[in-house]
């Protein structure tokens, strides 16, 4: 069977009219609107994405290059303010069909159970309304199955697995290689990650063959051979096998509704023209600033005032090195190397702070490297080239913790207008005393092993990854935006399925957990329809 390219619609797609009363308009088509439109074409149901950027062929239109790559990010301007402002475009959003999956690192660790009860454990954040084991692992198994997930056969940290990967891992790049030896040193066990690339050709049902990773590194500028599991290249194609229908270049600007608030109609923006697009239900996903945007702008789905508000980040912090050895940091997959044991590391006396972190060994391309020695150490003119005269033997690690939710990092519509005539966000951000312990913690923790594996020239990179929350899921319409499932307190037919319903950051990377709500979202719409 062949492998269907995201721009080749198969012969079971069909194309609906905006006149058409269709059963669902999903926003977005990224990790969390992407499964669930499959899910609702494999069902039977008339669905339509509208999907803000452009349609590309990446075998044709995906360059090795760059800065050639930068139509994959959300290149509007989004307004930061806060001590510490967070920084958008390449590094917290993506456009386009497939959203930020196009550029995402494929990196797919799973949550652990304690993540989800934040609030039970330290009297912080938000508990989650929902159960591990029954209502995200399974979803978690049947992902990883048709992603083609690939991961180690023993995994140390977390719940057993009640399935294993369907492929083994991805080999170790440079970096991750002089994690292991310098981890390895200080005690500090580490693990093959798990990622989205397949290390072994793969074949999808409903999909078709999938070839494995070339090692290239250019996950974060795009895949141009579709071994890495981006929506357009998976959910997307089986959702066109079923008959869904994707609009690419289509802004969503607002809604039309009936008496009783329900919503009848998505209007949106596309090549110029005004279209409105009837309907009988709304899925927004179009991650966690504008998916609040969008409420705020329509003044909807905000009775409790959470809409834009517990705005988190992932701490993010970076620490690099040189080494003796040849690393070449563009070649292979960039996250391949992991250790939880930091997960909670209070266990063990060592830590001050909520919550804990994962450690990830890094890959980094040459632009961005560049741009963050001369943002970091503020190198410039000869002393930047110097440096960058050994780009091939750097190496970094870097972490992902678990960010809190306080009342003085938020989103809301500025002043500005954009070419569209919409208020731009300005997002607030300022990291509070937990993230300053964890992120302190983690720079000696990551300093030791890099010292362990004979780094020189050791230095840091302060950073947060992944804008989280900004309307909360939860039980009462008092304090949140949607319930367990997704579903708008207010609004009856409107769902978000993005990472702005997470109650907490959790300490991994979002994609996976993105992809599990959505799914278990999608099959409640159904059960009630």
């Amino acid at each position: 069977m062949p492998t269907l390219s995201s721009t080749e619609p198969s012969e079971a797609g069909r194309t609906y009219k905006t006149s058409d009363i269709v059963d669902a308009v999903i926003i977005g088509t990224g990790a969390g609107g992407a499964p669930l439109l499959a899910r609702l074409a494999q069902a039977g149901k008339q669905v339509v994405a509208l999907e803000a950027g452009p349609e590309k062929d990446p075998k044709t239109d995906y360059a090795t290059d760059e800065r050639a790559q930068n139509f994959l990010y959300w290149n509007d301007e989004r307004l930061s303010a806060g001590r510490d402002p967070l920084a958008f475009g390449a590094n917290n959003s993506g456009t386009g069909v497939g959203g930020s999956t196009l550029h995402f690192t494929a990196y797919t660790p799973r949550a652990q159970p304690d993540d989800l009860r934040m609030h039970t454990e330290f009297g912080v954040a938000a508990d989650w309304p929902v159960d591990f084991h029954t209502e995200i692992e399974p979803y978690y198994n049947e992902i990883e199955q048709f992603l083609g997930v690939s991961g180690p056969a023993h995994y140390p940290w977390g719940p057993a697995r009640t399935q294993a990967y369907p492929l083994p891992p991805l080999p170790l790049n440079g970096a991750a290689q002089l994690m292991q030896r310098g981890s390895e040193a200080v005690g500090i066990r580490t693990s093959p990650a798990a990622n989205a690339a397949l290390s072994g050709r793969y074949f999808q049902p409903g999909v078709g063959w999938r070839e494995s990773c070339t090692n290239r590194g250019f996950c974060q500028a795009g895949c141009s051979t579709g071994a890495k599991a981006s929506m357009d290249v998976t959910y997307l194609a089986l959702a066109r096998q079923h008959g869904a229908e994707i609009r690419p270049d289509s802004f969503v600007t607002s809604f039309e509704r009936d008496s009783q608030g329900r919503i009848t109609a998505v209007v949106y923006v596309q090549n110029g023209q005004t279209y409105r697009q009837r309907c009988k239900a709304v899925f927004l996903c179009a991650g966690a600033v504008e998916t609040p945007r969008l409420l705020l702008i329509n003044g909807i789905a905000n009775s409790s005032g959470q809409v834009g508000r517990n705005v988190m980040a992932h701490a993010g912090l970076q620490i690099w090195g040189e080494f003796e050895e040849t690393v070449r940091p563009y070649k292979g997959i960039p996250g391949g190397l992991i250790s939880e044991d930091m997960h909670r590391p209070f266990a063990g006396g060592s830590a001050d702070f909520a919550g804990g972190y994962l450690l990830q060994s890094i890959g980094v391309m040459p632009v961005t490297y560049v741009k963050q020695i001369a943002r970091g150490i503020g190198l410039w003119g000869p002393a930047l080239h110097n440096a960058m005269s050994r780009y091939n033997h750097v190496a970094g690690i870097n972490i992902l913790g678990d960010g809190l939710p306080y009342a003085h990092n938020y989103l809301e519509l500025s002043d500005e207008k954009d070419v569209r005539g919409l208020p731009k966000p300005r997002i607030y951000f300022t990291n509070g005393e937990n993230e300053r312990k964890m992120n302190a913690h983690a720079d000696r923790v990551m300093r030791d092993i890099w010292a362990a594996a004979g780094a020189k020239n050791v230095w840091a990179f302060p950073r947060s990854a992944h804008v989280i929350g900004t309307c909360r899921m939860g039980h009462s319409p008092d304090q949140a935006v949607v319930d367990a499932y997704g579903r708008s307190f207010d609004v009856p037919n409107l769902y978000i399925s993005d990472n702005s319903t997470f109650p907490s950051a959790l300490s991994v990377n979002p994609a996976l957990t993105i992809m599990a709500l959505s799914l278990r979202t999608a099959d409640h719409f159904l059960r009630q329809s």
